[in-house]
Parts: structure tokens; sequence; C-alpha cells
């Protein structure tokens, strides 16, 4: 075996292991890491509540704290405890909310007065307690309507019996105005879709450098002057890493957006759409390849020009993780390949079709061809050898 077979066997292996294995590696390990970022876990709360007897407001807003339980991955336990209990069990952890309900609160709620309802922090509560925070501050804002209400009627002049109907009314009314949750298109990737598509960017960047990387080895080792000496157009010789480094970087994308979305369970929509995108991007990431060709004298220049222009793109892009900019700085940044590739999913994921990928695919049709006027007009170093 010669040695130039031992480097190819070597390029066709980092190739498999740097353009599909790493990148595959790298998504999971940034979806554990900032995995609790994204899609934060809930831990059981146990809430330690203290309601005088008899009073129905107050046991009305404790069973709304117990009916969080289950409520999107809410573990939520009331238990009952005397005032004066309340921040001892807070204190020493055994509960992580105290909820302090004072004596006569449903009275003064209906006839308008002040009262105050206590919330207690425990120890290593986080948005468990936030959320349930909430909850009893919209609750008592509720109450308190009432008690607004109840007011007004007395400076009417209206019986005390009218006064606490009129408040138990508005305190437990329906709605007049309601909410109802509903999904739009946002032309957004979810924070794990970013992440696939995003490393899949990157490392396209990496993939397609394997081309030039190999050139000009060959043309240090005086390989290419040979090629050259043959009967056949020199640029044909350039073209066919370009072509290669093309199809790598078709295939290795379309593994990683593959393989990437089963196991994040990410949909970025239409195969056809995708399939355009992709093509698209490995022609724009390919386009550089003919400047570092002509730039770099030394594989390890190559190497080198390779992974800052890689990098710089790719956390431009946002390959790990989103950069928001107004001006002409988010102008420019909007114009990187890996940006727009990953702007051109989002739309797909959201159901958009090729018609609907217009701008992302003209952001890498004129990348490409800025770059390749750019490969055309700068001076061919490695030819001065």
């Amino acid at each position: 075996m010669t040695q130039y077979d031992l480097r190819q066997r070597i390029r066709d292996k980092s190739v498999i292991i740097f353009g599909i294995i790493v990148p595959l590696a790298l998504m999971f390990v940034l979806d554990l890491v900032l995995g609790d970022l994204t899609n934060p876990e809930l831990q059981p709360t146990t809430v330690a509540a203290s309601v005088p007897a008899g009073d129905q407001l107050g046991a009305a807003l404790v069973d709304v704290v117990r009916s969080l339980d289950g409520v999107e991955g809410m573990a939520i336990t009331v238990q009952e405890a005397a005032a004066n209990e309340v921040h001892d069990l807070t204190r020493d952890g055994r509960v992580q909310i105290g909820l302090i309900v004072p004596e006569g609160f449903s009275t003064a709620v209906q006839q308008g007065k002040a009262t105050t309802v206590t919330v207690v922090s425990g120890q290593g509560t986080g948005i468990e307690q936030s959320i349930v925070t909430s909850v009893v501050e919209s609750t008592v804002n509720r109450f308190s309507a009432g008690a607004l209400a109840a007011a007004a009627g007395a400076h009417s002049g209206l019986a005390p019996a009218e006064l606490a109907a009129i408040g138990q009314e508005v305190a437990t009314a329906e709605a007049t105005i309601t909410l109802a949750h509903g999904t739009a298109s946002n032309e957004q990737l979810t924070p794990t879709g970013a992440l696939v598509a995003g490393q899949a960017g990157l490392f396209l960047l990496f993939t397609v450098g394997f081309g030039v990387t190999a050139l000009v080895a060959e043309r240090e080792q005086g390989t290419l002057a040979r090629l050259k000496s043959m009967p056949m157009p020199t640029w044909t010789i350039v073209a066919a890493k370009a072509l290669v480094s093309f199809i790598l970087g078709v295939v290795a994308t379309a593994i990683l957006l593959t393989l990437g979305g089963r196991l994040f369970s990410v949909n970025f929509g239409s195969p056809v759409a995708v399939g355009v995108l992709v093509v698209a991007a490995v022609i724009a990431a390919t386009s550089l390849m003919f400047v570092i060709a002509r730039v770099a004298r030394t594989a390890e220049q190559a190497n080198i020009a390779q992974s800052i222009i890689a990098l710089v793109l790719g956390i431009a892009g946002g390959a790990f993780f989103t950069i928001t900019a107004s001006g002409w700085v988010g102008t420019v940044m909007d114009l990187n390949p890996v940006s727009a590739f990953i702007r051109g999913l989002g739309i797909t994921s959201g159901g958009g079709g090729l018609g609907d990928i217009g701008t992302p695919l003209l952001i890498l049709l004129g990348f490409t061809v800025i770059v390749l006027v750019i490969a055309r007009l700068i001076p061919d170093r490695g030819a001065t050898q």
C-alpha cells in the first residue's frame, strides 16, 4: 500500500467520522445539556395550606391550587396545616410552598374590606413556585374584584345582604373574556429542531472541505501536476473535486437531518422542499472550496481556513444558539448560508412548500454567485509554488 493510498483511506474514514458520527454525537450531547433550559422538567411540589374552618372563599382558593395537579406535567400536593405551622414546614424543607388564608377572609371579601393572603416560599423552589404564586395571585385578584363591587354597592347604600350577594357573584362569575390556545406557523424551528438544523449546516461546511483538502494535498505531492499533464481540460480536475464534495455534502446532510429528526422527534416538513434546500445549501458551501483552494498553499493552511470559515458562519448563523441582531448587522447575518438554511427548514417545518422558501433559496444562490466571483478574482497562491 502506497503512502497516497493510506492517506486516501484515512480521508475516507474521516468523512464518515467527522461528517456524520461526530455531528450526531454533538447533537445528542447538546440536547442533554440544553434540554433542561428549553424543556424544563417540573418537580413535585407540596403546598402547606392554612384555611380557617368554614371559610368558603379560602377553601375555593385552595381548591384552585389543588386543581393544578396533573396540568402540563405538574405534580401538586396540598397539605392542610395550622397557620403557625406553615413557616416551620417551609423552613425545614418538608413542603416547598406555604399558603396562609387569614381569619374572616370570606367576610372581608364580601364586604369589600382589605385582607391579605400570604404565600411562603420554601427551599429549592423554582418555576413551580412561580406557577403556584401566579395562580394564587390571579385568583385573589378575582376575589378582589368582588370586594370592589361590594364596596361600590355599600357606597350606593345597598343592604349588607345584597352586598354579600354582589361580592359572591362577582368573585365566582364566569369570565367575560376568555383565551383560546392555538398554534400558528411562525417560520421558527423548535429549540431541538434548530439544534439539529444548525449542526447539520455547520458540519456541512466541514464535510465539503474534504475535497479542497484533498486537492491541496495532491498539489503538494505533485499528483496535481501529473493530472494537469494529461490530455484533459484543467478545470475538470477542480470540478471533479467539487462534485465529490457536493455529493458528500448532500449525502451527509440528508443523513444528519433524517437521523436527527428521528432521534429528537423533529419534523422538517415536505421532503421535496427540504431536498431542494439541502442541495442549495450544499452548493453554497461547496463554492467556498474554490476560494480556499486558491488561497491555501498547503493542506494545513486549507484546514485552518476551512475551520475558521465554518465556525464563523456556523456560530453567526445559529448553529449553537440563536443570535438576534438588528440594523445592517442583522441584515448581513441573514445573508449567512447557515442562517438561510435554518430559516428555510423553519418554513418547511411549519407546512411551507417550494413556493414558500424563495427567500432562503435566493440568499443561498446569491451567496454562491458572490463567492464564485471572489474565487475568480483573487490570485491563485498555490499556482505560484
